[in-house]
């Protein structure tokens, strides 16, 4: 099930302050742990590399989508499917290598490579005698 969140916008029109309000569901995601990196994969319908923003800001990792509004001409007769954007926030451990993190989006489904730190791969001591 997906949360819906809100975020209050303040637009700045002539001497009125108007704040609107964006609506966002939390996108489901799954996150795998490999010997070099996490794979985080995440699920938004609907968006495309146009419509995402990934942001950084210390070690807290901030996944936005918007939706295509492309809108079929007609009368709606049923619909299930909620207007909303995606949003998603996590706090990344220090052990990743935020320096070389990769992202790639397709058919909706978002890809993100956490590569591990160098400092904390396993790695082997030689012993030498």
């Amino acid at each position: 099930m997906n949360a819906v969140t809100t975020q209050r916008k303040d637009t700045n029109q002539s001497k009125d302050r108007a704040e609107t309000q964006e609506r966002f569901l939390s996108p489901e995601v799954d996150i795998y742990e490999g010997h070099d990196e996490y794979v985080l994969k995440a699920e938004m319908p609907g968006v495309n590399k146009e419509g995402l923003e990934l942001s950084l800001e210390g070690s807290v990792l901030t996944i936005t989508g918007r939706r295509n509004s492309d809108v079929p001409k007609g009368t709606l007769l049923h619909g299930e499917s909620q207007p909303y954007g995606f949003r998603r926030v996590f706090e990344l451990d220090p052990a990743i290598d935020t320096e070389k993190i990769r992202a790639k989006i397709e058919q909706g489904v978002l890809v993100l490579n956490l590569p591990k730190a160098e400092r904390v791969k396993p790695r082997k001591i030689m012993v030498t005698e």
